[in-house]
């Protein structure tokens, strides 16, 4: 295994884990190796806890998803949802003649598009992903407070609150505008988070 090491803020390496014990690695040096997409803290890494003798401390997010890259990712969301819609729907229409059946079958199933997203967005977030696929587009997840998964109850509730949110006038998603960790009213009564990866 080989690290590459953040230090004086310049990635240098790679190095052996022999290696590391003389670079005077402390807790919190960043460190990345070549399966990684992203530099981590050493404490974060199990080996190096065992080798360099640390504790593994957990650190609460410092990143946080912005209000149009959330925007973005759940449009995309809709984009899939709207286009499983449409086939299902032209899907019906192979056995459905009368147009009156058709148009209601269609509205029907156009009502149903925001449960569908209330539903999947629950599960994907509450998943090991901890995003839905707009979400992980966009390389930003949902979390608690210390960036660990949530339970499906929370992400339930989450998903729910967000008819909060949106009424009235979405001023629960301009909420974020306000927030040091821009949380809309949703991950406020949650108590989650969404973060993007840190970037060094």
């Amino acid at each position: 295994m080989e690290y590459t090491v953040v230090i004086n803020g310049k990635p240098e390496g790679p190095y052996s884990l022999a290696e590391l014990k003389n670079l005077n690695i402390k807790p919190g040096t960043f460190i990345r190796t070549p399966s990684m997409d992203d530099y981590k803290e050493a404490h974060e890494l199990p080996e190096l806890r065992e080798w360099l003798g640390f504790r593994h401390q957990q650190t609460a997010p410092q990143y946080f998803a912005s209000f149009d890259q959330r925007l973005l990712a759940s449009v995309i969301d809709y984009f899939f949802l709207m286009m499983a819609y449409v086939a299902v729907v032209l899907i019906t229409f192979i056995f459905i003649d009368q147009k009156a059946i058709r148009v209601t079958t269609a509205l029907v199933f156009l009502a149903l598009v925001p449960i569908a997203k209330l539903v999947y967005g629950s599960f994907a977030e509450a998943s090991i992903k901890q995003a839905t696929i707009g979400k992980r587009l966009l390389d930003i997840k949902v979390t608690d407070m210390l960036g660990n998964r949530i339970p499906l109850g929370v992400s339930f509730s989450r998903n729910l609150a967000k008819t909060i949110s949106v009424m009235p006038l979405f001023l629960g998603y301009l909420y974020s505008f306000l927030n040091k960790k821009q949380q809309c009213l949703h991950d406020v009564i949650a108590n989650t988070l969404v973060i993007k990866q840190r970037l060094i």
